[in-house]
């Protein structure tokens, strides 16, 4: 059986994912795991620092390349690697050549970040006036950003993800939305581990899976996360 252990910690305004182990395919969940994990907290940059890690198949490799792109559609973190040997980076550039990889972590936490972090976010009840304050909140977003083309089907998705929140969770929402380089990103996370689940056929029928048929009109992609006790949804609006 092959072990691998996955340790998170918080460096200034990036997380440092340590792997020690063996990475095969069995032990694929647990890194894609941590990594998103880390993605939910919006970091600077996330790094996987391999130093530690033995890789028994080079196809477990594809994890980074997986989670790197759910990166770039929400949140907009940039996924590192470090302390690899020259054979697994030789591995990582030749099939995904996208990543940044580095020697090591020291090297990865003072690279320049590629990311944009112009955010906005708020606290909302879960109330049904909840939905009305994030619409606000997004429109003078846009507007602020010079995305006046975005104000109307951003509001209109925030409006339907804060209010499924406010139905389905009544917890405290966490709204955020952000501005990336491709993509205008709306997130909003509450206390339902449940995932929204989008009803295949016809949108008619009862209001929230409605409101999730136009969701997903309205966006280039969306999707949810699991977070620390419970969930994220986001969803992506393209620049234009």
């Amino acid at each position: 059986m092959h072990h691998l252990r996955c340790s998170v910690e918080r460096i200034g305004t990036r997380l440092l994912v340590r792997c020690g182990g063996e990475l095969c395919v069995a032990t694929v969940p647990q890194v894609r795991a941590a990594l998103i994990k880390c993605l939910v907290e919006q970091p600077d940059a996330v790094i996987a620092d391999l130093a530690g890690t033995v890789v028994i198949e080079r196809t477990a490799l594809s994890v980074f390349a997986a989670v790197a792109r759910q990166a770039a559609l929400w949140p907009g973190t940039p996924l590192l690697i470090s302390g690899t040997d020259r054979q697994t980076a030789e591995w990582l550039v030749a099939g995904h050549s996208r990543l940044a990889a580095f020697p090591s972590a020291d090297d990865a936490l003072a690279a320049e970040s590629r990311r944009l972090t112009t955010s906005v976010s708020d606290l909302l009840l879960p109330l049904a006036g909840s939905a009305q304050r994030a619409r606000h909140v997004t429109v003078e977003a846009c507007i602020r950003w010079e995305l006046p083309e975005l104000a109307a089907p951003a509001s209109l998705v925030v409006s339907e993800l804060v209010a499924n929140a406010v139905m389905h969770a009544e917890t405290m929402i966490d709204l955020r939305v952000n501005l990336g380089r491709r993509y205008l990103m709306i997130a909003v996370r509450d206390g339902s581990s449940a995932p929204p689940r989008l009803p295949p056929g016809s949108p008619d029928g009862p209001a929230s899976a409605h409101g999730l048929h136009l969701v997903d009109a309205l966006t280039m992609h969306w999707g949810s996360m699991p977070a620390e006790g419970g969930k994220v949804v986001w969803a992506t609006l393209a620049r234009t």
